[in-house]
């Protein structure tokens, strides 16, 4: 599991004053991906428009360029503001395969300051039941630090 307490003095260290969402998703993918081998693709989708999430900054292999909040796991995400924790992507009701390794996933809603949901982490991982409330929790913590000040 990751060591969340480094990673979140780290990201802290890295983004201190920094307002830019775009530099920040970047920022948190790179060291997000980097905390833990589960974590095989980690990247966020941006709420561009009502209904729709585009791909944002990530680490990993190629992924979906759009995703109606209608659709998958991080549509889910966006669209009820609830975090989802899928232990088999194949199990989930119209999960979308942007990539064919990926056999759970974990994708928690991004808020700004006003609590306006305007983006989604997502993290794959190829290995079944990878993540854990901990790691929901943990994430979840760190996003609310950088994007709660925004």
């Amino acid at each position: 599991m990751a060591d969340y307490p480094t990673l979140a003095r780290t990201i802290d260290s890295l983004t201190a004053g920094e307002t830019d969402t775009v530099a920040l998703m970047a920022t948190l993918a790179c060291e997000i991906h980097a905390a833990d081998e589960r974590f095989d693709w980690t990247g966020f989708y941006r709420v561009t428009e009502p209904g729709l999430l585009k791909i944002g900054p990530y680490q990993g292999g190629h992924g979906c360029l759009q995703i109606p909040f209608e659709r998958g796991v991080c549509g889910a995400a966006a669209r009820t503001g609830e975090t989802q924790l899928v232990p088999d992507v194949e199990a989930f009701p119209g999960h979308i395969a942007c990539a064919s390794s990926t056999r759970s996933e974990l994708v928690l809603p991004v808020r700004n300051g006003a609590g306006d949901v305007i983006a989604v982490l997502d993290i794959d991982s190829d290995q079944p039941d990878a993540f854990t409330e901990a790691d929901a929790e943990a994430l979840a913590a760190i996003l609310d630090s950088v994007f709660g000040r925004l």
